[in-house]
């Protein structure tokens, strides 16, 4: 695991502190989102597909620092779309380090390099580039040509720089253990600090929904990808994880668990989506409201169709991470064995009563049309990066 001690130590002690005043539910991530727009059109994406009018607005630094006060989570992932088409980004970052917020900038690195030095290395800082494979790979889930070449140029000049980066690997269906493996490999000869990886969602709205893993598919293809992990076979650099090593071992399927959707709430244009970063299935004007207001029950793999083969770390790290610190002996157990990679898994979830999908995402864009009518329109940001 490559998690900084000092956000291991904080996280810890926060989750910790919950547990001790009895709060049931309480954020660990806050996932920011201060635009959707992007300036590329990933196939396995469903957090682009808006009108234009919506994919021109922007949260204001004051809408991105009242939203980190508002929630409380002791780390902030500021997703997207792309962040760094924000103009005034690097003011929003420097906001939330002002509140010793641990921050995760993701980007997928074609601005990287223009904007990084309005950015300043910090430990509490650190970029998460979206890198989906190797060339091939990465620019093909991507849908641009030359992507892979320049996130790695960026990744180098970061590191260079002093930033802390680690890069961000979502995972589809297809996906070769012995490729991923050379591919980790590879990124750990850059000099990254460490890899997120993760199943893709399959997103109702994203353009490709052939590609997408089913939960068993996805246990098998970590246990592959895990049994060539230099740790194991001594063969090269370990491969370092920026996630709780239980999470990992959930991936390789010896984990039952079910997701914790509050502890990583989004913050986006709409206001505070329910229940969770993949799923907008409504809004609250407040995060206090979400919290208060949501029906929790209703969501999960088990619970309902949308969430039948998600097992992506927005939903279940958060899982980890409060079964790590109930459980310290097991995730130690984990963290110096690894992930246990042969024999039964752990049962999977029934999917019996789960209760049918309802599809809703019209219903809030319509709303905010309307809304967007009777206003000025948008000045768009940073337009001409758009196309870069």
């Amino acid at each position: 695991m490559s998690v900084p001690m000092n956000q291991v130590l904080r996280v810890g002690a926060y989750v910790v502190k919950q547990h001790l005043i009895g709060r049931k539910r309480y954020p660990l991530v806050l996932m920011l989102e201060p635009l959707f727009r992007c300036n590329l059109a990933c196939s396995g994406c469903g957090k682009i597909d808006y009108p234009a009018e919506i994919l021109n607005q922007r949260l204001s630094v004051e809408d991105c620092l009242a939203a980190v006060d508002e929630c409380g989570a002791p780390v902030v992932a500021i997703a997207g779309g792309e962040p760094l088409l924000h103009k005034e980004m690097a003011q929003i970052v420097a906001g939330i380090l002002e509140r010793k917020k641990f921050v995760y900038l993701c980007t997928n690195a074609l601005l990287l390099e223009k904007k990084m030095d309005q950015f300043k290395p910090n430990k509490f800082f650190s970029w998460d580039v979206h890198l989906d494979g190797d060339k091939e790979m990465h620019d093909r889930a991507v849908s641009q040509d030359g992507t892979y070449d320049r996130a790695i140029s960026a990744i180098a000049k970061a590191k260079a720089m002093g930033f802390r980066l680690s890069i961000n690997c979502t995972l589809f269906d297809g996906a070769k253990a012995d490729r991923v493996a050379k591919f980790f490999d590879t990124v750990m000869a850059m000099g990254v600090d460490g890899i997120m990886t993760s199943p893709g969602y399959a997103y109702e709205r994203a353009p490709d929904q052939a590609h997408f893993l089913s939960r068993q598919k996805t246990k098998q293809l970590f246990r592959d990808i895990l049994k060539q992990d230099p740790a194991r076979t001594k063969k090269g650099k370990a491969w370092k994880f920026t996630q709780s090593p239980l999470f990992m071992d959930f991936l390789a399927g010896n984990q039952s668990y079910v997701c914790t959707p509050w502890g990583k709430p989004t913050r986006n244009y709409f206001g505070w989506q329910r229940p969770c970063y993949l799923l907008g299935e409504g809004y609250a004007k407040s995060y206090t409201e979400l919290m208060e207001t949501t029906d929790w029950d209703k969501y999960g793999t088990g619970n309902y169709e949308k969430c039948a083969d998600c097992m992506v770390h927005s939903g279940y790290e958060s899982t980890a991470v409060v079964d790590a610190v109930k459980r310290p002996w097991e995730v130690a157990r984990v963290a110096m064995f690894g992930p246990k990679l042969d024999g039964a898994m752990a049962p999977e979830i029934p999917l019996t009563n789960q209760r049918p999908a309802d599809y809703v995402f019209s219903r809030h864009v319509e709303t905010a049309m309307a809304k967007l009518k009777h206003q000025k329109p948008a000045l768009v940001d940073e337009v001409a990066d758009t196309a870069d």
